[in-house]
C-alpha cells in the first residue's frame, strides 16, 4: 500500500508521515528531497514552480512507488501534489494508493510557516499554493487543528476499519 499525506508547505505532511512511518513500520519517503535543485532555487527565491517545472520529480516519485510496488512493499510518502493531474501522474496501482490530504486554514498554516525555519518555501508563497490548490474528491482528508498524534490515529483506525476500498471521507 502506499500512502501518499498531500497538501499545501505547512500542513504536516513530513511531520504526519515520519509518525505514521514509525507507527507502521514503513518507510518514508519526503517528495522534497527529490526536487531537482533548479526547482529549490526558485522557490527559495520565491518562484513558484510551473507545471513543467514539476514533471521530472513527479516522475522519479512515481518510478519510486512502481519499485515498491513491484517489491510489494508498502512506503508512505510527502509530496503536495496540489492539482489532480500531479495525482494521476502519481498513481500506479489506484487500488494500492491511498491519498491523505491534510487539510488547515491559511490562518494556522501561515502561522506554523512563519515558525519554521531553514525552510525553501517561505510564508507568503502559501497563498500562491492555496490558490494552486485542487482539493480532491478522492482523498482521506483530515483537518490539521488537532495534535499530529490524533492525525495519525485516525489514519491507522481509517486502515484498520478497511476503508481503504471505500470511498475515502473527512475526518
Amino acid at each position: 500500500m502506499i500512502l501518499i499525506m498531500m497538501g499545501v508547505s505547512g500542513s504536516g505532511k513530513s511531520t504526519i508521515g515520519c509518525l505514521l512511518s514509525e507507527r507502521l513500520g514503513w518507510p518514508f519517503l519526503d517528495g522534497d528531497d527529490f526536487h531537482p535543485r533548479a526547482n529549490v532555487e526558485k522557490m527559495s527565491k520565491g518562484i513558484p514552480l510551473t507545471d513543467e517545472d514539476r514533471c521530472p520529480g513527479l516522475d522519479r516519485l512515481a518510478e519510486l512507488i512502481a519499485d515498491h510496488l513491484k517489491k510489494d512493499q508498502s512506503m508512505i510518502l510527502a509530496c503536495s501534489a496540489l492539482k489532480q493531474v500531479y495525482r494521476t501522474r502519481l498513481v500506479v496501482d489506484p487500488s494500492k494508493t491511498l491519498f491523505i490530504y491534510l487539510k488547515g486554514t491559511y490562518e494556522l498554516i501561515l502561522a506554523r510557516m512563519s515558525e519554521r525555519s531553514g525552510h525553501y518555501m517561505k510564508p507568503h508563497m502559501l497563498v500562491g499554493q492555496l490558490s494552486t490548490l485542487e482539493e480532491p474528491q478522492d482523498a482521506l482528508t483530515i483537518s490539521i487543528d488537532q495534535t499530529p498524534e490524533q492525525i495519525v490515529n485516525s489514519v491507522v483506525d481509517y486502515l484498520k476499519a478497511d476503508h481503504f476500498e471505500r470511498k475515502p471521507k473527512n475526518l
